[in-house]
């Protein structure tokens, strides 16, 4: 079998369809040796540095034009043409981004459908429209993947599209997030980052749905409880401006009192986030909405307890092995932070039992239902 794949996002190793992408081919490679990959990729993403991919996975570049133009034309007109001139059997769009007419059996992964559900990401007359175009063109795809089932009910709810049609496949933690027992990997990424002897950890986007504002609400009673024997690190680039889309989380922190509690390590290399997660007392995630909520499940498969919220799709992925709490509720959400922090007894159960759930959570079963999928959509 042959399958065709937009890669878009061939070397975007920073963006949650980029790591999909990145994962999802070598584990398809490893349970099915004779399944042929094609790559059709733009073709100023092939002149970057590519990565080593498996030998059965063929890369295939196509002029589009860079932009979002580019981007549509790529999605619409040269990736389906491409897919089927290479005898493809199936053709697989990794994000919500398939073709409103395929010219093969299609698969597309919609991993959210934050435009649709979170009136803040509906953005200007470009953005609405090309969202009616997706969710028009994944009406006519033959199977639409989802990262949870909280992500289905949406699918099934904003795209009405039919349930035998709409199928759930789990993401999974990349391989090398594991506890990091080295002492000395420890020190040397928290001196990188200047970051404290104990800190809690957040890392993820800045924007609105991160719900960052409740947080340092909750810090507050954190601060109270620990004084300075918790800060908090918020790791990730921040907003070059304070704005209702993205909320600059030192001014919230300075309106709050609350600037000597707060560290901000900046942007993270990948490299170090196993490291880094390993370093944390805790992780927080106190998102309002997620397809699936990957950082968590990195932090559990890391050993790190977590504290995160009971919305959207991470009941799926914490399961009983997480504090979770309403994102509103900034009260709760101080206290399992702070016990975490002085109950040793507490910070060891949940770390074990977040270890053990991470575990429940593999790209080779991703890869086996992707599998699947491309097999049925074949017949």
């Amino acid at each position: 079998m042959k399958i065709a794949i937009n890669a878009w996002f061939y070397n975007q190793i920073n963006t949650g369809s980029g790591q999909y992408l990145r994962y999802l081919v070598p584990a398809l490679t490893r349970i099915e040796p004779n399944l042929e990959i094609a790559l059709v990729a733009p073709d100023f993403a092939v002149r970057e540095v590519s990565p080593a991919w498996p030998e059965q996975v063929t890369v295939h570049p196509a002029a589009c034009g860079a932009g979002p133009w580019g981007k549509v034309r790529f999605e619409q007109l040269r990736f389906p043409q491409i897919a089927r001139q290479l005898g493809a059997d199936v053709a697989h769009v990794p994000y919500w981004g398939s073709a409103l007419r395929p010219l093969l059996p299609t698969v597309v992964t919609i991993h959210d459908i934050i435009p649709m559900v979170l009136p803040e990401y509906r953005g200007g007359g470009a953005v609405r429209l090309y969202t009616s175009l997706v969710g028009a063109s994944a009406a006519n795809a033959d199977l639409a993947l989802t990262d949870s089932n909280a992500g289905r009910r949406d699918v099934l709810a904003r795209l009405n599209l039919p349930p035998d049609r709409v199928r759930t496949v789990y993401l999974a933690p990349a391989p090398h997030f594991e506890p990091v027992e080295d002492w000395a990997e420890i020190e040397a990424v928290s001196q990188k980052y200047n970051l404290p002897e104990t800190f809690a950890l957040y890392m993820g986007g800045l924007d609105v749905r991160k719900n960052l504002r409740a947080l340092l609400h909750a810090w507050t009673f954190v601060a109270a409880g620990l004084g300075d024997d918790l800060k908090l690190a918020l790791a990730g680039k921040l907003p070059a401006a304070d704005t209702p889309f993205f909320p600059d989380p030192l001014k919230i922190a300075r309106d709050l009192g609350l600037e000597q509690h707060i560290v901000t390590p900046g942007w993270i290399d990948e490299a170090d986030k196993r490291a880094l997660y390993s370093a944390a007392r805790l992780f927080v995630y106190p998102s309002r909405y997620e397809g699936f909520g990957l950082p968590v499940l990195e932090a559990m498969a890391c050993g790190t307890p977590v504290v995160t919220t009971n919305v959207s799709s991470l009941p799926e992925l914490t399961g009983s092995a997480a504090f979770a709490v309403a994102p509103d509720d900034t009260r709760h959400m101080a206290g399992p932070i702070i016990a975490l922090t002085i109950q040793e007894d507490t910070y060891n159960d949940l770390a074990n039992r977040g270890y053990q759930q991470a575990q429940q959570f593999s790209w080779q079963q991703t890869a086996l239902q992707t599998l699947q999928a491309y097999k049925d959509v074949a017949r």
